[in-house]
């Protein structure tokens, strides 16, 4: 059976942006050929943690992901970055996936125990708990993403394209 993945990205935020890294790779994802079908794209959420989470918990629900990969922008790092976990004032989740498997082979990412304090955070945090408090089976990883240029955009494709199919494996 194959599992289903739902990967996500945010818009951007700031006047000047061009675009938002993550959805700048998630694109790039999508227009491979390579790819298994199992793959539900939710694009430009807003940079609001309420209305983020509320539209991916929506799409959870309708989807039925196995898997959930948040995508988010991390302008000053080089790597791409898989986040340990997520905190929301003393508490702390922490993803179910054992994310050593998840990066074998992966040669341009990092495992990361810094969400930030921004909506990346938050989204994950909200999706952990939401799928915590459904004790629903969907597992999730949130993902940092670099800002992309021709220097790094393969190396990073590459890589994620890796975390997609490794997911499928676990």
């Amino acid at each position: 059976m194959k599992k289903r993945i739902l990967l996500t990205s945010f818009a951007t935020w700031l006047e000047d942006q061009k675009s938002n890294s993550s959805d700048d790779l998630l694109f790039e994802v999508s227009k491979l050929e390579s790819l298994p079908d199992n793959l539900q794209f939710l694009r430009l959420l807003p940079v609001d943690i309420g209305l983020a989470s509320t539209k991916v918990m929506a799409k959870i629900e309708e989807y039925q992901a196995d898997y959930i990969v948040c995508c988010g922008m991390a302008a000053s790092r080089k790597k791409l970055s898989v986040e340990i976990g997520a905190s929301c004032g003393e508490t702390f989740l922490q993803t179910s996936i054992d994310l050593k498997k998840l990066l074998t082979g992966a040669r341009a990412t990092d495992i990361s125990d810094d969400c930030g304090k921004f909506v990346c955070e938050g989204l994950y945090y909200s999706v952990l708990d939401y799928l915590g408090q459904k004790q629903l089976s969907s597992q999730c990883v949130f993902v940092h993403v670099p800002m992309l240029n021709q220097d790094n955009l393969m190396e990073i494709l590459t890589d994620f394209v890796l975390i997609i199919n490794n997911l499928a494996l676990l």
